[in-house]
């Protein structure tokens, strides 16, 4: 399973823009989260972690490009973070890696727990079995999450389930407003 979530660009992002992404000539404004369930925490490396961690990746990649070349079509500026190594896929890298784990912090609320080789989110229904991604764009939220709903209703590999009567997704009948599961 695969969610994501639209916000306005978080303060570290903004602040540090040139840094991110020194090729950049307009400002983000906004940034897509995708988590995606995992069958465990990624909390050690181990051999089956990385091999989980390059599926996910490569998940992440399939949809993130398509987002980003309807974004780029329209005009806009936009770029996935690589989550293997904190930096820009499609722009020259900047100065400072950005990290998904801190984005989601940053835009969900969701608690970060440092137990282990790495920093892990909390879902409030999946726990610490996610696996985050970060895609930003010049262009408006509401511009942005058009785009994502579009790329989420064609995939062929992904499946929208929103909530009866309700624009809310539900997992395992739990509603989360800002996280649309694809």
């Amino acid at each position: 399973m695969l969610q994501y979530s639209v916000h306005p660009a978080p303060r570290f992002i903004r602040t540090h823009l040139n840094r991110l992404l020194p090729s950049w000539s307009l400002p983000v404004l906004s940034v897509v989260v995708v988590l995606q369930l995992c069958q465990f925490a990624f909390l050690e490396r181990t051999v089956e972690t990385e091999i989980y961690k390059n599926e996910f990746r490569q998940q992440f990649l399939e949809f993130g490009s398509q987002v980003v070349a309807q974004l780029g079509t329209m005009g806009y500026l936009a770029d996935m973070f690589d989550p293997r190594t904190g930096f820009p896929m499609a722009s020259p890298p900047g100065q400072v890696q950005l990290s998904d784990v801190k984005v989601v912090g940053a835009t969900l609320g969701y608690t970060i727990d440092r137990s282990g080789q790495c920093a892990a989110i909390v879902h409030p229904i999946w726990g610490k079995a996610v696996y985050p991604s970060t895609i930003v764009s010049s262009a408006r939220a509401d511009v942005v999450e058009e785009v994502v709903a579009r790329v989420a209703a064609t995939s062929t590999y992904l499946t929208i389930q929103p909530e009866a009567g309700s624009s809310d997704p539900t997992i395992e009948g739990q509603s989360f407003p800002d996280i649309k599961p694809i």
